[in-house]
């Protein structure tokens, strides 16, 4: 029943703990002493809200070292969950810091209810209830997700031949042009009944600024329906679900099947990575914090979900007045940031954290 009570969270936050060693390639070169923050506290108590690795940047100047100074408390049932109200201690042992947790009064707390499973049979004969634990308390995620949630479910990018091709908008009822939840409209296009499709806008095209390929076209969503009557080429379907006015010429396409990861598996890339920031969702040109990016590096490149990138704010251009030439300066360490989804050309990543300022077009290098 124990094994029950782990969630797909807790989980996640284990291979968080253990795989983030992987990509920790500078803590084989230094101690991990020298990257102890010099303000870190000497205990924290996690909080609503906290994620793992808010928490370990205060106490670690670069927060994906965690595992090297995580100290395992084989008296605490699964310490790498940890919880609002948890105690995290920094101390030091035979020199060397040590992060170790304390639970809250009274551990993380379940409620208790009959299960719906058949119960073992007792020596009596009679069948024992079962009883089914529930956290009411959820382990702290990785990462917040908050930013990205629409990300993860609807956004996509695909080819502009798919959106050029795909069914479209016709108009809706009484001729309406605009449309919302509960409309009923008409797209022009073979559609099964019954099936649920995305109703698409057309948005930025994006190119490779190294090499002018192009590497795939936003398709913003706009909404959900379903096909209610198909009579040729005309489908008639309404919609469920809206973020935004429908409009004339917006693209149908079919509802992709994903599943919204409750968090990730940080990780650095297999192979070494060197790119751009090529676009920033926030309709500026200026990256910040929380903010996401896009990237001109994607599945082929060998990126994955989870993969930690370091962010590089692109050198200056100087002009030699001795050489009578143009150079650019070199690139400086400016941030972290994490892959969250992968296309074949091209990536959406989550910034982690910024030391400078960053624009479109800074460096992207693995970590």
């Amino acid at each position: 029943m124990k094994a029950a009570m782990h969630t797909a969270l807790a989980l996640s936050l284990t291979a968080f703990l253990f795989s983030a060693s992987l990509f920790a390639t500078q803590s084989a070169e230094a101690a991990v002493a020298d990257h102890i923050r010099g303000d870190a506290p000497s205990e924290y108590t996690v909080v609503k809200g906290d994620t793992l690795w808010d928490i370990s940047g205060r106490f670690l100047t670069q927060p994906w070292l965690w595992p090297e100074v995580w100290e395992v408390n084989p008296q605490i049932e699964n310490p790498h969950l940890i919880y609002p109200g948890d105690r995290i201690r920094l101390e030091y042992v035979d020199g060397q810091p040590r992060l170790s947790l304390e639970r809250s009064s009274g551990g993380a707390p379940y409620r208790l209810s009959p299960s719906d499973s058949v119960g073992r049979v007792g020596v009596d004969g009679r069948v024992q209830p079962r009883i089914r634990a529930t956290p009411l308390a959820s382990a702290i995620p990785a990462i917040s997700l908050d930013a990205i949630e629409g990300f993860l479910v609807h956004n996509r990018v695909v080819s502009p031949v798919t959106l050029d091709q795909a069914p479209y908008v016709l108009e809706g009822d009484d001729e309406r042009l605009v449309l919302g939840a509960s409309d009923r409209l008409f797209v022009r296009g073979i559609l099964p009944e019954s099936a649920s499709y995305n109703f698409v806008r057309r948005g930025p095209l994006y190119i490779d600024p190294e090499t002018d390929e192009v590497l795939g076209q936003e398709a913003t969503y706009i909404g959900t329906g379903t096909t209610l009557a198909q009579d040729g080429d005309i489908a008639t379907m309404v919609v469920v679900e809206s973020r935004e006015e429908i409009q004339i010429t917006d693209r149908v396409l079919a509802t992709e099947e994903r599943r919204l990861a409750s968090t990730f598996f940080p990780s650095g890339p297999e192979e070494d990575v060197r790119g751009q920031i090529i676009s920033v969702f926030s309709g500026v040109t200026q990256v910040g914090q929380y903010d996401v990016v896009v990237l001109n590096r994607g599945a082929r490149e060998g990126l994955v979900v989870g993969n930690v990138l370091a962010i590089y704010r692109r050198g200056a251009l100087a002009r030699d007045r001795i050489a009578g030439d143009t150079i650019r300066l070199p690139s400086e360490r400016a941030g972290m940031m994490m892959v969250f989804r992968t296309f074949e050309k091209l990536s959406y990543g989550l910034v982690l954290q910024t030391r400078l300022p960053l624009s479109v077009g800074d460096e992207i290098r693995s970590p």
